[in-house]
């Protein structure tokens, strides 16, 4: 479980053996979100919206580095 990005205590990790759609966990303090990554949309969960503002500023900017971790580690 590779963590790609952590922005201002915000862990952003993709697993491995994951389902789609590709996404991404959010994870801050006790929260956990999961963002769709072509999307940005919320596929489950929740962490803080001024944290998840963050996090999806930074995606938006990342959406095809983050795609290619993806397949790298859930290749089907």
């Amino acid at each position: 479980m590779p963590t790609i990005k952590i922005i201002d205590f915000i862990k952003n990790d993709i697993y491995s053996r994951e389902h789609p759609p590709p996404h991404f966990h959010a994870l801050f303090a006790e929260s956990e979100e999961l963002i769709e990554i072509e999307s940005l949309q919320t596929y489950i969960g929740q962490i803080p919206k001024p944290q998840r503002k963050k996090v999806v500023d930074w995606a938006r900017d990342n959406q095809d580095h983050l795609l290619g971790i993806f397949k790298q580690l859930n290749p089907r």
